[in-house]
């Protein structure tokens, strides 16, 4: 019944299946370890549960791809032409994600060619730097700094800085109007000023107390980053 067993290449398949196996036990691994890396270290508003997915696929995937080709340069050049034909039209919408996506593709290719420990290490090593970096807010821009916008109802002869200098002056260390635009009714001005905080985490204190003027109509504030 089993006979087919004997044959020499089916042996020598079966031979190599174990390699291969550990390759996948690898890839698989790694590729769940960048799934919970991702899914705890993304910061945007559009996360996909299926690109989380997707991580552990392609790391698989790409093991599998790299062990069909083995040492056949045909088998390379066979394949890039098949791959071409797909068509990826998915766009990459941040940037951490263009990341992850090689990360995947990397670890895929060193546990297809059976180096376990580079690719377990650098799964380990990368992600680690992944999620300090993450922790710590690495690269995020002072978060003092916002933009202010506004709209001012003053009297005839009355100017903006005599009745905002005080509170802005109160809570910000430096401030820049950046620029002043006439709204509907001709004694209203919509203001955008740049402001630095003298403190972080007054910028709630701020947009209220400037809310509060009577002269002051509607306030928004602004971040460069995530807001405090």
């Amino acid at each position: 019944m089993f006979d087919f067993l004997q044959n020499p290449a089916i042996q020598d398949q079966l031979a190599g299946g174990l390699p291969m196996a550990g390759n996948l036990a690898t890839a698989f691994v790694c590729g769940l370890v960048m799934s919970w890396l991702y899914r705890h270290t993304y910061r945007g508003t559009a996360y996909s549960m299926t690109f989380d997915r997707s991580l552990v696929t392609l790391t698989i995937i790409t093991a599998i791809v790299i062990a069909v080709i083995g040492n056949n340069l045909a088998r390379a050049f066979g394949l890039v032409g098949a791959m071409s034909i797909v068509r990826f039209r998915t766009a990459v919408k941040d940037a951490q994600d263009l990341v992850f996506i090689f990360f995947s593709l990397a670890v895929g290719l060193a546990s297809g060619v059976g180096l376990y420990l580079l690719a377990m290490g650098g799964t380990l090593f990368v992600g680690a730097v992944i999620f300090v970096m993450a922790r710590t807010n690495y690269g995020a821009l002072d978060q003092r700094e916002l933009v202010v916008q506004l709209r001012y109802a003053g009297q005839a002869g009355e100017e903006p800085a005599s009745v905002l200098g005080p509170v802005l002056s109160r809570f910000c260390r430096d401030t820049n109007l950046l620029g002043a635009r006439s709204a509907d009714d001709e004694r209203m001005l919509d203001l955008t000023y740049y402001v630095r905080l003298l403190a972080p985490g007054t910028a709630a204190a701020l947009t209220s107390q400037l809310a509060a003027l009577p002269q002051v109509d509607r306030v928004n504030v602004f971040y460069d980053e995530e807001p405090l």
